[in-house]
């Protein structure tokens, strides 16, 4: 049995360990010779992520939402309509919430539901740790990282969370996020422990933002059984609160890229950070303040 992966509960200040789905087949794939020699042949393969992808919109996949709901941390009560309602796995994974579920903070607030950490003052080519390894932004980036020195944030979703994610601060966007093409790896800490480097090859979407204090990037990370990155949004005009765009099925990632020191991250964050430790968020809960 691998080790467990822990976070701190923003709400409780207490220390977590975290409830896996699909913990058997993922241990197989990341702990054992057999699965990690397998992997580049199955468990990167955008064949099988397209298979699952399929599996999951199928009507018959209704049945395997109750699964998801009984694992601590769903909170099935915060869904936009009752549980029966929903069509597929992928209707109920890519939920709306009730309105008011998710109250927009002050300053600069998480894009998404997650376990947030971050990393202070980094250029270009400074290796940041996430889970063990070390990367960066050019690697991030596909060797075109903006100049400059950063802050990261990393908000890692869960299969429990909200999968929709949203423009944490009011700014302006040209275009459609750039596409880099990767392979599919799950983020959940199973796979983190192990192959801690999935950042940098799974598929990505950056979306160059324009905000009062400068340019931040958003990052938005596929995972193994994703697949698919939806983009919702439209315009380019967008208030701190809208709806960016959501994950399909699978543990999914939203990397933040900041000018470094232009917002202020909340001393409990920078705290649990500093010490490896991830902070649970909700999305457009005030992780930062800006000046």
């Amino acid at each position: 049995m691998g080790k467990a992966v822990e976070f701190i509960d923003r709400r409780t200040g207490e220390k977590v360990a975290e409830s896996v789905m699909g913990d058997k087949a993922l241990r197989f794939a990341y702990e054992t010779l057999l699965g990690r020699t397998l992997w580049p042949v199955l468990f990167g393969s955008r064949f099988v992520s397209a298979l699952l992808g399929r599996k999951y919109d199928s009507p018959r996949s209704k049945k395997d939402i109750s699964s998801l709901a009984s694992i601590p941390g769903c909170m099935v009560e915060e869904a936009e309509k009752p549980i029966g309602e929903y069509e597929s796995f992928n209707d109920f994974f890519t939920r709306r919430l009730k309105k008011g579920a998710r109250p927009i903070g002050e300053g600069f607030v998480s894009p998404a539901d997650g376990r947030l950490r971050v990393y202070l003052d980094a250029d270009a080519d400074t290796p940041f740790p996430l889970k063990g390894a070390k990367r960066s932004l050019r690697e991030m980036f596909d060797s075109a990282a903006p100049a400059g020195r950063y802050d990261i944030a990393v908000v890692r979703l869960a299969p429990v969370d909200y999968h929709r994610f949203h423009f944490p601060y009011d700014c302006e966007t040209e275009g459609k996020a750039v596409k880099f093409p990767g392979e599919y790896h799950s983020v959940n800490p199973i796979a983190l422990l192990k192959r801690p480097d999935v950042y940098a090859l799974n598929e990505r979407e950056v979306l160059k933002c324009k905000a009062l204090f400068g340019d931040f990037y958003l990052v938005d990370v596929g995972a193994f059984g994703v697949g698919t990155i939806v983009q919702t949004y439209s315009g380019s005009s967008h208030a701190k609160g809208d709806e960016k765009g959501y994950f399909k099925f699978g543990g999914s990632t939203v990397v933040v890229v900041l000018p470094s020191g232009a917002v202020k991250f909340d001393e409990d964050i920078l705290s649990n950070s500093a010490q490896g430790l991830e902070t649970r968020v909700r999305c457009m809960e005030k992780i930062a303040s800006v000046s």
